[in-house]
């Protein structure tokens, strides 16, 4: 653990500014906050806290699947959500505040080559080598408390029965074809792209162009401050 502290501690979050690890030990501690509190029914699907991922297994620091984010992102997200529920959708999470150790544990999963049961599924196209950078990196902008990983779905006329919108790529797919804008999709999911990002601009998230999932709020409220607080 003192290892993972330091190795922290030592990366940048942006260009020339330096990143520190918050000494809070509990959600409470560092003003993260679980998304049903706002939105009770919102529907989550943490995949770190099971085996449906690109690891395989439960990541470190994911002991329950909760949505935690710091305070004015989740207000931010809960609007996002009352806003598609006019229009008979809804959000489906993935992934928000991210644990530093969680993130060391992703690092430790690439470095180990050996490792490749799900290729098919997550890096169909890509050496496991080529991983640690782009697409799994020493830190994460989760840890901040500010991001989410998510997608929409479309509901009928009575808010049931919901279903996914098809974006081209499965979370966590590591490749081109996930970028936002990347014209080998289907003009259809290229459309569902767009419609989620306006959909999260509209309420301060900007996207990352390499995954179409990856929402961060702007401006972040603690930029240049991380945490390694267990998801209980």
């Amino acid at each position: 653990m003192i290892t993972l502290v330091l190795m922290v501690i030592a990366m940048p979050a942006f260009a020339d500014e330096p990143v520190t690890l918050s000494s809070a030990s509990t959600a409470a501690e560092a003003n993260l906050v679980d998304i049903r509190t706002l939105v009770p029914d919102i529907h989550e699907d943490i995949k770190y806290a099971g085996h449906d991922n690109f690891v395989g297994r439960p990541v470190d620091g994911y002991a329950a699947p909760k949505c935690l984010l710091l305070k004015p992102v989740a207000e931010a997200l809960a609007r996002v959500e009352h806003d598609l529920r006019r229009e008979h959708a809804r959000l489906r999470i993935w992934d928000c505040y991210r644990p530093a150790r969680a993130v060391a544990d992703f690092v430790r999963w690439a470095h180990d080559l050996s490792d490749q049961t799900t290729k098919t599924t997550h890096y169909p196209n890509l050496d496991k080598s080529k991983l640690l950078g782009d697409y799994i990196a020493p830190v994460s902008g989760h840890s901040r408390g500010a991001t989410a990983d998510l997608t929409m779905e479309q509901c009928d006329a009575h808010d049931r029965h919901c279903k996914p919108l098809d974006m081209g790529t499965p979370f966590d797919w590591f490749g081109l074809r996930a970028n936002t804008d990347n014209p080998g999709v289907t003009a259809e999911q290229r459309a569902n792209r767009q419609r989620l990002l306006r959909a999260m601009a509209r309420e301060g998230f900007k996207n990352y162009p390499m995954e179409w999932w990856h929402y961060t709020l702007q401006p972040e409220p603690t930029p240049h401050t991380m945490y390694d607080v267990p998801i209980r």
